[in-house]
């Protein structure tokens, strides 16, 4: 059994902050606060109630410095904006640990978090699934094995709440595939297929998105040639997956030192 952490939680009342809270206890660590906008009906509902279980004595608060104390791992899976305004706020508390499960990040707000990465451990990931990290790393290494004859497309679905498109795991996919051609996703990446035009260029790494009813999640990195179709594909039927894989990760990067890290590191992929 790993040493008992305490954890902080961002969005607490959210899908994914009531299942971090649920399995954070679940595995025996301690939720001493979380987060909830102003005005919100959860702030005056106990954190445990929130997560489907007993009473931990804890409520949600607006304030992301109230929530953090004693904390020893922030746990966000919110919006950048969000994400990145908790990160600043966090300076000099006891959080040494954070997990960003957020997606949609710019690139200027991805150089933000490189830059808190020099006072806290982060593991950020486009997704916490096991499966997904498997996933890439086999869309890695075919890409690295077929050749640009090969065309290789992302396609994506998700519940009809999520905002950006396409998903973080998506371009974390997308992101593989290129590493495997020895390139990065912005010079492979090619524009969405729409209208007259919309012929693909050879070797490029196409997208399609859909947001459809409560879809929790399924990818599908797709190989084809004149002549084979591959297809790896991951369906996410429960979000606990997400959330278990998050609690791992805190877990792994306590008392490591100040950094970026993904869930390659933490599986040892």
């Amino acid at each position: 059994m790993t040493n008992t952490l305490t954890f902080a939680i961002a969005g607490a009342a959210g899908r994914m902050g009531r299942q971090l809270i649920a399995s954070a206890l679940s595995r025996g660590h301690a939720v001493i606060g979380g987060t909830e906008r102003s005005g919100s009906p959860a702030l005056s509902t106990d954190l445990g109630l929130l997560a489907g279980s007993g009473p931990i004595g804890r409520r949600p608060t607006p304030h992301v410095a109230e929530a953090a104390r004693g904390a020893d791992a922030w746990l966000d899976f919110t919006t950048p904006s969000a994400t990145l305004e908790a990160l600043d706020a966090l300076a000099g508390s006891s959080v040494r640990t954070a997990i960003i499960g957020t997606t949609g990040f710019s690139g200027d707000e991805a150089r933000r978090i490189d830059a808190h990465a020099g006072r806290f451990a982060i593991v950020r990931s486009g997704n916490f699934s096991l499966g997904i990290a498997l996933l890439a790393a086999l869309a890695r290494t075919a890409a690295g094995r077929l050749g640009p004859d090969w065309d290789i497309d992302i396609i994506e679905a998700h519940h009809r709440h999520k905002t950006d498109a396409p998903s973080g795991t998506a371009l974390m996919l997308g992101e593989a595939a290129a590493t495997g051609r020895n390139a990065s996703l912005g010079d492979l990446r090619a524009a969405p297929y729409d209208g007259p035009s919309s012929r693909r260029a050879e070797g490029a790494i196409g997208f399609a998105s859909s947001r459809t009813g409560g879809v929790i999640g399924e990818h599908e990195v797709r190989f084809g040639s004149e002549t084979e179709l591959i297809r790896l594909c991951h369906t996410a039927l429960d979000r606990r997956v997400f959330a278990e894989g998050a609690i791992r990760a805190a877990e792994w990067a306590s008392g490591r030192k100040p950094g970026l890290y993904s869930l390659d590191d933490v599986l040892g992929l």
